[in-house]
């Protein structure tokens, strides 16, 4: 294959966001700025009683089928996104030609709730009363095999789990398989579901969340100086790559071109970034590199911006160091929360929205920068101004660092 062969493109996305269920609603929340994060019932009496939480959506009833009843809330959500992402792209599973088609779905946690209630069931009422469904309903790769069956994909099928990195993860996985030539069509991006008191605590323990119980719409805010934490969020984003050579054949459309991915690893800390950030710089360099621009080319960062503060620190550097011309700078886990495995994804998503719309979303509760950094956050309201070419960030407990270079097709 030429190289020309081997260029990649977005032909479909598909997501579901606490900002929206659709492209148009999730785009319309995030141009508007305004947090999606609320308490949650759930969470009542936790330090931690909010999140932001895919509501509004019946899922079983969008799901459909008799099948429904064995899936855990992050397959749902998954197999909802996907079959958005793949009708988008004009193409249908009963014509294609399932040998050929992948899927890759990160998931960093999996089915909890599902784990959770099995263990009160054996403790109240003993081992009879512990569903035989259980394991295959909460291990993580069930979302990227209940996809496949419902797709028919039988090409290669994937479950990265590489924390918050997980689905930007699986579509640079998905982009290498259409590189590798095993695939013709990839199923691609993250899901995640994990809105319980034990997740929602366990994460408040470490300090990882905003304690900033008095305004939860305030709490999610990157790069902001008072930021103190990330908000726990859950949902789901896919996108369906293909070359683009096939897509010119099919008399498909493009949305945009997967131009170059990029990977690294700290290897420092368990949960702590490396604190210069030149690793996960790496990642984002490897990424521009393989895409064949040079770092002034960059018109736009999708960044990863979590609110915590050991992480923005370290992305507000690497931002100033790799991209000292300034190019415009967003973060939507100000309005949608930290959706952990699914973020890479929906990040994708909306870089590519960027692309397409000429439109940057701002960065919610964000009023000034506290670093010596010289960076170009969008704040207050939406900027226009064409885009031709984006990188998106994303970095995961562990030390993975992935970062997607995106072109205007």
């Amino acid at each position: 294959m030429t190289q020309a062969d081997l260029s990649v493109a977005v032909t479909g996305m598909g997501l579901v966001t606490p900002a929206g269920a659709d492209e148009e609603t999730f785009w319309a929340g995030l141009c508007a700025g305004r947090s999606t994060a609320r308490r949650q019932d759930e969470l009542a009496g936790l330090p931690v009683d909010f999140a932001c939480a895919v509501e509004g959506l019946d899922l079983d009833e969008a799901v459909g089928g008799r099948s429904v009843w064995r899936m855990a809330r992050f397959v749902k959500l998954a197999l909802i996104a996907a079959r958005q992402a793949v009708a988008d792209a004009g193409l249908s599973p009963a014509e294609w030609d399932g040998g050929r088609v992948g899927v890759v779905l990160g998931v960093g946690v999996g089915g909890v709730s599902v784990l959770i209630d099995g263990a009160r069931k054996l403790d109240a009422r003993g081992p009879d009363a512990v569903s035989p469904l259980l394991v295959p309903m909460m291990i993580p790769n069930a979302a990227a095999g209940e996809v496949a069956i419902a797709l028919g994909a039988r090409g290669p099928s994937m479950a990265p789990a590489t924390a918050c990195a997980s689905g930007a993860g699986a579509i640079a996985l998905g982009r290498d398989l259409l590189a590798t030539g095993q695939c013709d069509v990839v199923v691609a991006g993250g899901a995640e579901a994990v809105l319980t008191p034990l997740v929602v605590t366990a994460f408040a323990r470490m300090g990882a969340l905003s304690r900033r119980t008095a305004d939860p719409a305030g709490a999610s805010r990157p790069f902001a100086a008072d930021r103190d934490g990330f908000v726990i969020g859950e949902g789901a984003a896919v996108v369906v790559l293909e070359r683009t050579a096939d897509v010119r054949a099919r008399g498909g459309r493009s949305r945009a071109l997967l131009a170059g991915t990029g990977s690294t690893t700290d290897a420092y800390h368990p949960t702590a970034p490396g604190p210069n950030g030149t690793v996960a710089q790496a990642a984002v360099a490897a990424a521009v590199h393989q895409a064949g621009w040079r770092p002034d080319e960059v018109g736009h960062v999708n960044a990863h911006g979590t609110s915590t503060p050991l992480n923005d620190a370290m992305e507000a550097g690497l931002i100033s160091r790799l991209f000292p011309h300034r190019p415009p700078v967003t973060a939507p886990k100000g309005v949608v929360g930290h959706t952990l495995a699914a973020a890479g994804a929906i990040e994708a998503v909306a870089t590519v929205l960027t692309l397409e719309r000429g439109v940057i979303p701002p960065i919610a509760n964000l009023d000034a920068l506290p670093f010596d950094y010289d960076l170009d956050c969008v704040t207050k309201e939406p900027r226009v101004q064409q885009v031709e070419t984006a990188v998106s960030h994303s970095f995961g407990f562990g030390g993975h660092n992935v970062a997607l270079a995106f072109r205007r097709a």
